[in-house]
């Protein structure tokens, strides 16, 4: 782990570790790699870790009683995470954590990184920072689902597809149980959206991709929740 120093400086936490604690955080990571769809610790596990995503990409996950699915927020390389009984003893997991694709992570045990991070204060402010830039996602997520209907919140999944594409057309690289598991509803409700947008001529769908003919009027479809 010769150049995990170089890597944890990508992350603003590590930033504020003093050059002995980064090789002392270095040396007390243990690496983990795990298989696109395999679990890495499952809703309501006591796990008191701290984990640092090398790549791929690992994803939260919330299922009702009924099996229907809701991928709470995804993590990809450079980015932190943590179990609930890493800052309070004994919580369980409030969400599984999984695989996206194959993916490698960096973890450290509670009470081998808690030393480090009392004797670099500004790494707790900045961890205290992510946590409150999480807590503000989770509350976008929350008001999401109580105050916009499936289409709007359909209607904002494929606009933010767009956008990080960069394109009119995005692949349909999502199947419909990915989507319904994004936005929190069944895939029998994001094909009827889908097809209803497609009769309104806001996109066009065919088997292999998605694309935008108005994005004004799909923009409108969000506002409207």
């Amino acid at each position: 782990m010769k150049h995990l120093p170089d890597f944890l400086l990508k992350n603003p936490v590590f930033t504020a570790f003093s050059d002995s604690d980064l090789e002392e955080a270095s040396r007390l990571a243990s690496t983990r790699s795990y298989l696109k769809g395999e679990k890495i610790i499952l809703y309501g596990d006591v796990w008191a870790y701290l984990l640092l995503v090398k790549n791929g990409v690992i994803e939260a996950v919330k299922e009702s009683g009924e099996g229907r699915v809701l991928r709470v927020a995804s993590f990809g390389a450079g980015e932190l995470f943590w179990g609930m009984a890493f800052f309070h003893d004994e919580a369980p997991m409030p969400v599984t954590l999984e695989a996206r694709e194959d993916s490698s992570l960096y973890l450290w045990a509670r009470q081998d990184i808690l030393p480090l991070l009392f004797r670099n204060g500004k790494a707790s402010w900045e961890l205290s920072r992510l946590m409150a830039g999480r807590m503000e996602r989770a509350s976008e997520i929350l008001e999401g689902l109580a105050f916009h209907p499936v289409a709007g919140r359909l209607a904002r999944l494929l606009l933010e597809n767009f956008d990080t594409a960069g394109d009119a057309a995005i692949s349909r690289h999502l199947t419909l149980d990915e989507m319904a598991a994004h936005i929190g509803t069944t895939r029998e409700m994001v094909c009827r959206a889908l097809y209803s947008f497609s009769d309104k001529k806001l996109i066009e769908v065919t088997r292999t991709e998605f694309v935008l003919t108005d994005r004004k009027g799909l923009a409108q479809m969000v506002e409207r929740g």
